[in-house]
């Protein structure tokens, strides 16, 4: 279901021309991508760190895009509200009948059991240990001053985005 989802998504993608539509159909297609890497490993953490990254570079064009084209209209075609609509329908109604058209991996399935008994809290972990945990402290840090620094950028009687009144 979720491949049928992604491939929708694309075709919507070529069929849209405004750029708040174009970029809520990337955050839906980053949500979809998001969730197919993370049922096929162990566990959601890499894919959360992808759709994290994803959403703050989306959240950059969107305040982009709202300040150059603030006054476009945004409206929706009634054949692709139509088609989005069975599409999902479709979807739904596939996942009914038959559960296992989710697509999840075979092998994630079979090793369920066994992966309840494992400890995997020892693999997220690994980065809080000794070795890692300076490059996390350095991220953190890093992450910080670059927040500040833009912060300080982008006052709002300086910045470039905005007209002054």
């Amino acid at each position: 279901m979720l491949t049928i989802m992604i491939i929708f998504t694309s075709l919507m993608f070529c069929l849209m021309s405004h750029p708040l539509a174009l970029g809520l159909t990337l955050l839906v297609q980053t949500i979809f991508i998001a969730l197919m890497s993370g049922t096929m490993s162990i566990n959601f953490w890499f894919s959360y760190i992808i759709f994290l990254i994803m959403i703050g570079g989306m959240l950059v064009l969107f305040v982009y895009m709202t300040s150059i084209a603030a006054n476009e209209k945004f409206s929706f075609s009634l054949s692709m509200t139509v088609m989005l609509i069975m599409v999902v329908m479709i979807s739904l109604w596939a996942t009914l009948i038959d559960p296992m058209t989710l697509n999840l991996p075979t092998q994630l399935m079979e090793n369920m059991p066994s992966m309840m008994n494992k400890n995997y809290s020892l693999i997220l972990n690994k980065y809080m240990n000794l070795p890692h945990s300076m490059i996390y402290i350095l991220m953190v840090i890093y992450l910080l001053i670059t927040l500040i620094a833009i912060v300080k950028i982008t006052i709002k009687s300086k910045s470039t985005l905005r007209q002054n009144f």
